[in-house]
């Protein structure tokens, strides 16, 4: 291989990585709306959970159909498969957001969960 061919694949492989970083960043237009929306509720007293979106932050998150490839999860089998109508991220696992207080029990679920993610990250480093 000359170097020109070389310089030529380091310059894609950058370019592809840069887009690659651009996609992830991209965040859903709706992201700020829905926030404000929540807190307008929040005020009024009114407590919701919204499905949201992993990779793009989008509300537009609904459960995949049994004919679109999830069958098992209608026969109850497996957990649902959700799916974005924004990105077209498809998987089973999705976010909630929610305007509701968090009780002390909430907290500390959530101190547990980090506390074994940074066990995790020790492991990993040694």
């Amino acid at each position: 291989m000359s170097e020109e061919e070389q310089k030529q694949r380091k310059k894609r492989k950058k370019k592809k990585q840069l887009t690659t970083l651009e996609n992830q960043k991209a965040e859903s237009e709706l992201l700020p709306r829905l926030v404000d929306a929540l807190d307008e509720l929040e005020k009024e007293k009114k407590y919701v959970d919204v499905q949201v979106c992993p990779k793009c932050k989008s509300p537009l998150v609904q459960r995949a159909g049994s004919m679109a490839g999830d069958m098992s999860a209608h026969l109850g089998f497996t957990p649902p498969k959700y799916e974005c109508r924004e990105c077209g991220w498809r998987e089973r696992t999705v976010l909630k957001a929610t305007n509701k207080p968090t009780t002390i029990r909430e907290v500390v679920i959530m101190a547990e969960a980090k506390d074994t993610d940074i066990e995790r990250k020790r492991k990993k480093k040694n």
